[in-house]
């Protein structure tokens, strides 16, 4: 059973990677239960909060200035709703792409938050974008984490990184 699981799982994302362009993996993988924003609304919209649900060494290398990192695989609800008390606050999930983001969406909305966005192609669709990325230092940088070689296809400008 577990061999036929990852097998299934390898063939999935194989296909997915195949697809060759963000739009093609967010319509396999998500199933739109977060309303997307685009990079575009994102730059024209005021008063919200970013929360980069990459991995901790992802963010380290680079993320949206003024991001707060909430991870994937470490998500901690009770830390959130510590941070984020307004529950009728703008907040914009974003990941790599948009995959891990809608999960944690998923969360927020059933932690009570009401208005929760998912960043349209994540941190790749924003550098591709042209826009800054900023390390810890708050030093813009063009590096980006690309969470594996597989994913690394979907960023087009930038530097890529796949270690931390």
């Amino acid at each position: 059973m577990k061999f036929l699981i990852t097998t299934i799982a390898v063939i999935l994302t194989s296909f997915c990677f195949a697809q060759n362009t963000i739009p093609k993996v967010l319509e396999k993988l998500n199933n739109k239960s977060v309303p997307y924003i685009s990079v575009a609304a994102l730059q024209s919209k005021e008063n919200f909060i970013l929360l980069d649900a990459r991995e901790i060494k992802e963010f380290n290398v680079s993320h949206i200035e003024n991001a707060i990192n909430v991870g994937f695989d470490k998500f901690d609800s009770k830390k959130v709703t510590t941070i984020l008390k307004d529950k009728n606050a703008n907040i914009v999930v974003y990941c790599s792409i948009g995959v891990r983001s809608e999960k944690i969406g998923e969360k927020l909305l059933k932690l009570g938050y009401k208005n929760v966005f998912n960043l349209y192609g994540g941190i790749f669709e924003w550098k591709n974008n042209g826009r800054k990325v900023v390390t810890n230092q708050n030093t813009a940088t063009d590096k980006i984490h690309t969470f594996n070689k597989e994913w690394s296809v979907y960023l087009k400008k930038g530097t890529k990184v796949y270690e931390d």
